[in-house]
């Protein structure tokens, strides 16, 4: 989840919101890459999640987050005297914690894809030199394949606490997806707001065909659970205000005013001032933009309060001063790489983002909705419109790589970014997906057990 805004200047009017959002437009020329992910560390001797303060003589989080701090010189991000993350120089990225104790790299905007592999691998031998004393592993699966919610840590991290008591009223899975998933996501640019449509429209409708492709969450409980994406069924009942597929973004009147209509309208869960969390769950941000909240009487809203509702915004694809693509599975190092490369593909290339409105302009609010339910469980083998998903992946994963061909960014081998995307188009082929092979895996050579997971994929 992204790192509290710290921005103090009052908002007025519902146009200062409009305006936030469109100051992130950008010459192509200057678009960036940003990726996410997130990873589960244990320990390798037993296999027990990693609390914040360590288990017995052993380590915690808290260990991993001070050493990380000493071999890279980042900032402190600090919460009720906890340390929580870390910030890089200059805006160059951070690390986060879920409240599971996920931990999560938000990657620095760079320009090419290769940038973003190399700043990948830095950060695992960063992360794995720090963790190899505490007999620390990690792992990256899109739901913990062993552990219960209550076996499941707690971070120290204000946010969280209210997020946690406000979830179950509002939906059955909420404190799974926040306790026990992992994602990855890239974060993209946009030019004009007719842009920002376009490429909007296109990543929510494909968004399902990314969440087959990188579906890799066959196991919670230490069972098989039946489902290809059990993270992506889990969102299905987190909070139905918040998430989903923005059918509103497929109306004539789309634009940055519609979102920021519907953002308004979503519950707040906090508002920050200082170092403290207000509990304001359920409010409006309406009420706080007209001074009238009822919880901070004369409270008025900030800019930070904008662009911290908007973090809480939980859609298939999500709109701040970027287009943030939120659908698929953590997977090792492989498909952590394939993910920005499958979307930078398809969309900062014009000739590839038409062929992949071409792909999915004729589906229908309903058919992307029944597409959206089905692929959790189905993946690669659901359909829409008559075609299976499968089919609709081989082609927008070759839509990609001819975007990426075009773009013509080549690293000191002389490769261009398309070789990023050899994993899924090795998934999209043979139409079996890392959960699918994971799943017959624990069906034979793991005779039914799902911990050989942790020793097959640890990071």
């Amino acid at each position: 989840m992204a790192r509290d805004v710290s921005d103090s200047t009052p908002i007025s009017a519902k146009s200062e919101l409009i305006g936030w959002i469109a100051a992130g437009e950008k010459p192509a020329s200057a678009y960036r890459i940003g990726t996410e992910h997130e990873k589960f560390p244990f320990y390798r001797h037993d296999l027990s999640p990693v609390p914040y303060d360590g288990q017995g003589a052993r380590g915690g989080i808290r260990h991993l987050l001070e050493g990380m701090r000493e071999r890279l010189g980042w900032e402190p991000i600090v919460d009720g005297g906890h340390i929580i993350g870390l910030a890089g120089p200059e805006g160059g990225g951070a690390i986060s914690l879920e409240p599971g104790g996920q931990f999560e790299l938000s990657g620095a905007p760079v320009e090419t894809l290769h940038e973003t592999a190399a700043e990948l691998a830095a950060h695992l031998d960063d992360v794995k030199t720090v963790a190899e004393p505490h007999g620390i592993g990690f792992l990256a699966l899109g739901h913990s394949p062993l552990w219960s919610r209550e076996q499941t840590p707690v971070m120290p991290k204000g946010r969280y606490r209210i997020m946690a008591n406000y979830m179950p009223k509002v939906g059955s899975r909420g404190l799974d997806m926040m306790f026990r998933t992992c994602t990855v996501q890239v974060n993209l640019d946009f030019s004009s707001e007719p842009d920002m449509v376009r490429k909007l429209r296109v990543s929510l409708a494909l968004q399902p065909i990314a969440t087959a492709l990188f579906a890799a969450s066959p196991f919670s409980d230490s069972r098989l659970n039946g489902f290809e994406s059990m993270r992506s069924e889990i969102w299905r009942d987190t909070d139905k205000a918040r998430s989903g597929m923005l059918a509103f973004a497929f109306d004539e009147a789309m634009s940055y005013e519609a979102y920021v209509d519907w953002a308004l309208d979503v519950p707040m869960y906090f508002v920050k001032r200082g170092a403290v969390y207000h509990d304001v769950a359920g409010a409006s941000f309406r009420d706080l933009l007209a001074g009238r909240m009822a919880k901070l009487p004369g409270e008025r809203a900030t800019m930070s309060d904008w662009a911290n509702h908007l973090s809480t915004m939980f859609p298939e694809v999500r709109l701040k001063r970027f287009l943030e693509m939120r659908g698929a599975d953590a997977g090792p190092p492989g498909m952590l790489n394939a993910l920005p490369a499958f979307w930078v593909g398809l969309l900062y290339d014009d000739q590839s983002l038409g062929a992949a409105w071409d792909l999915v302009k004729g589906w229908s609010g309903e058919q992307r909705q029944g597409l959206r339910d089905a692929v959790p469980r189905q993946g690669l083998s659901a359909s829409i419109a008559g075609r299976e998903v499968a089919a609709i992946a081989r082609e927008a994963v070759e839509i990609a790589r001819a975007g990426l061909v075009r773009r013509a960014r080549l690293d000191g081998r002389g490769r261009d970014e398309a070789v990023y995307l050899d994993p899924v188009r090795e998934i999209a082929a043979d139409g079996v997906s890392l959960a699918g092979r994971l799943a017959a895996r624990a069906g034979s050579d793991w005779a039914g057990d799902v911990a050989p997971v942790f020793a097959a994929l640890e990071l």
